[in-house]
This record gives structure tokens, C-alpha cells and sequence, in this order.
């Protein structure tokens, strides 16, 4: 993924923004000599403290076959995505695409013994399922653990994090909110995108903000329209 400096994501910010409820995504291994790479669409859970990713699989899933021959692999989580057409963002009149993506770069790890599926399981359950706290896998016993033949986990050791958020941050304030207001209209419209163009929105306000005020400062709420927006920003 190429990233430009006016692009980059720190690690506070592709942080708060995975921590917004964005835990799916691509996992990716490298595929046998002469094929392709692996990809497996999947919720995820991060514990960015001690630097893993925990998740499983169905146990005939190819990918766990391509993680054994080679642990290098990659997850990627993609959100906040538009189009912007080129009369968009002035001369010399160049479309590009809006988004959001956040790689990791980890080493993976096939855990195979019911006590360490489990503990994955029951780590991944407490994350998406916290209402029923008691749902959980206890090797040996019914429920749950009869599925624990049939998976495998993945723990994920992290060893590089690199994330983009492509919102024209070169571009001037004026430019930007301009942008931003078209953003709003697509966003008002019809279609399957309006979420996604408003979350794109959402995000290049936000990137404005970080980039004129500072990560903690004061600045145009995502919700400012034009007639709105404090003369500080401009």
C-alpha cells in the first residue's frame, strides 16, 4: 500500500478508529509457488497491548494450509470509502478514491490443542457477544466444545502496523470542505453508498481537524456546513 506523508496514520489514530467497531477484515497468505494469494474475509479480535490478533477458522479452510508452508501474512481493514469524481477537487480535474485502511504485517501461528482454541474462542466471544457472558468453551463438556474439532485458531504476532487515511489532506481547508459538502449530497442521495460516502465525510473532516488543530485540539464538527464553520479553520 503506497503512502504518502500527507496520508499516514499514527498509531493513536488507526487505534481509535479500529476501536470504533471496525473488527473485520481481509486476511491474506501467500499462496503455493505459481497460485495466488489466500484470502479469507473474517472478524478479528486485536489486542494491541501485547501486539496479537486472535481469530479462527474452519479446520479445511485453505488458508490455514498456506499459513503452515509460509506464517508471513497480512490482515487488512478497509472502511470510509467514496468516490470522488475529478471536478471534485479542481485542476487538473483527477478523480481519485477516498478511504480508510489499516495493514498488519504479522507472523501466524495455527493453534491446534482444544485448550488454546478454546481460550481464543471464549477471548473472541467476551469481544462480540458480551451479553451472554455465560456462553463459554469448556473443553470436554457439550455446547460449544463439540465444535472445537472442527476449527483451528490463529494467533497473529504483530510485527508492523501501516495505515493510510487518503482524504486530499494536501489540499487547501476551502478545498477540503468543498469537498466535504459534496461528500453530504452523495450522502443525502439514493443508493447503497450514501453510508459510505458519509462515513468519508466523517473521516476527512476528522483528518482536517487533526492536521489544522492538532490530534487533541478544537475544530469543524463532522456536522458544519459551509455557513457554520469557525473562521479559525479557514
Amino acid at each position: 500500500m503506497l503512502i504518502r506523508s500527507w496520508d499516514r496514520g499514527d498509531e493513536q489514530e488507526w487505534r481509535a478508529w479500529l476501536a470504533e467497531g471496525r473488527d473485520f477484515g481481509l486476511l491474506a497468505a501467500n499462496g503455493a509457488p505459481g497460485e495466488g494469494p489466500v484470502l479469507v474475509p473474517t472478524h478479528f479480535l486485536l489486542d494491541a497491548e501485547r501486539g496479537e490478533i486472535l481469530l479462527h477458522l474452519a479446520a479445511p479452510n485453505p488458508l490455514l494450509a498456506a499459513v503452515r508452508a509460509d506464517p508471513r501474512v497480512t490482515l487488512a481493514v478497509t472502511d470510509g470509502y467514496a468516490f470522488a469524481p475529478g471536478h471534485w477537487r479542481g485542476a487538473p480535474g483527477t478523480p481519485t478514491s477516498y478511504y480508510a485502511s489499516v495493514h498488519f504485517h504479522c507472523t501466524a501461528e495455527v493453534v491446534e490443542s482444544a485448550a488454546g482454541k478454546a481460550e481464543i474462542l471464549n477471548r473472541q466471544l467476551a469481544h462480540f457477544q458480551p451479553e451472554t457472558p455465560e456462553v463459554r468453551v469448556v473443553p470436554g463438556e457439550d455446547g460449544l466444545a463439540r465444535q472445537l474439532p472442527g476449527l483451528r485458531g490463529l494467533r497473529l504476532t504483530v510485527n508492523e502496523v501501516r495505515a493510510k487515511f487518503k482524504y486530499d489532506d494536501k489540499k487547501t481547508a476551502e478545498a477540503q470542505y468543498a469537498i466535504a459538502d459534496h461528500l453530504a449530497e452523495r450522502a443525502a442521495g439514493p443508493g447503497r453508498a450514501r453510508d459510505q460516502y458519509a462515513a468519508a465525510r466523517t473521516q476527512l473532516l476528522r483528518r482536517h481537524r487533526r492536521r489544522t488543530t492538532g490530534a487533541g485540539g478544537t475544530g469543524p464538527r463532522p456536522g458544519q456546513g459551509r455557513a457554520d464553520r469557525p473562521r479559525a479553520a479557514d
